[in-house]
């Protein structure tokens, strides 16, 4: 728990905050006046100061410890995102395009990797192959605008456009399991392995529906006013992400994902 305080604390402000705004709304009275005390209890109860002088200590790798977490988030945020972007039918019959792209390009692009940096760079075959998995994903940051730029045809575009988002939890979970193997060589089993892979999977399609379910639900009985609709989201996703990283480490980008196009191909609302 103690290395997941500081995201949590990133998701709880936002929490606190859209709650005080959705009670504020019930009760008719100004928002500022909750915020302002939910504020105020928030700092009593944990100093950010505290929490980032714990989190950071006195090493020298302060930078990383304070920027993955944001960093972690903000993808989080633009999978989420790029989810709310992928419709069923717009994809058609391009389905088994999209995986093939997603199992054979990222394999070869992974194996080009490995052999690059180890042999012009100089890397050693451990590090070589966790580069690869770091590097094999594009991500919709990469892809979105060369999309706009290029302007292919709906079909190709479409594509691309599920291969881009759904790669980057790809490359989390492959990334994961490098590192599994080089951290524990000597020990490693290939159950292991399958039992990362499926709980990372698992943890982040039934996260990710549970909270598709959540937000529907609250949209159908107009438990949310329209003027929190977008906050409200936003925060669900991101208390997704972190509490299925709290379960297994990276299943939150399978979780984000999922709860998008989970919202953007339902019917209900």
């Amino acid at each position: 728990m103690h290395d997941h305080i500081f995201p949590f604390f990133l998701v709880l402000v936002p929490l606190l905050g859209i709650v005080a705004q959705w009670i504020a709304w019930r009760l008719q009275i100004p928002s500022i006046l909750l915020l302002l005390l939910f504020g105020l209890g928030l700092g009593l109860w944990q100093s950010p100061d505290a929490i980032l002088a714990e989190q950071a200590g006195t090493g020298a790798d302060v930078g990383p410890k304070l920027l993955f977490p944001i960093v972690s988030l903000s993808v989080a945020v633009i999978l989420f995102e790029g989810g709310l972007t992928l419709r069923w039918n717009e994809l058609g019959t391009g389905a088994n395009i999209v995986f093939r792209l997603i199992a054979l390009s990222s394999l070869v692009t992974w194996g080009m990797t490995i052999v690059l940096s180890h042999f012009l760079l100089g890397f050693s075959w451990q590090l070589a192959c966790l580069l690869g998995a770091i590097l094999m994903v594009t991500g919709p940051t990469v892809v979105g605008p060369l999309l706009r730029q290029i302007r292919p045809n709906r079909r190709v575009s479409s594509v691309l456009q599920w291969e881009g988002i759904l790669i980057d939890p790809v490359g989390a979970v492959a990334a994961v399991l490098v590192f599994e193997v080089i951290a524990h060589s000597h020990d490693v089993h290939w159950l292991v392995i399958a039992r990362i892979v499926v709980e990372t999977l698992g943890i982040g399609i039934v996260l990710g529906c549970a909270a598709a379910a959540l937000l529907v639900v609250a949209l159908r009985k107009y438990w949310i006013p329209d003027f929190l609709h977008g906050v409200f989201f936003l925060v669900v996703a991101m208390a997704s992400f972190w509490l299925s990283n709290l379960y297994r480490e990276e299943s939150g980008l399978v979780t984000v994902t999922i709860l998008g196009i989970c919202l953007a191909n339902q019917n209900y609302v």
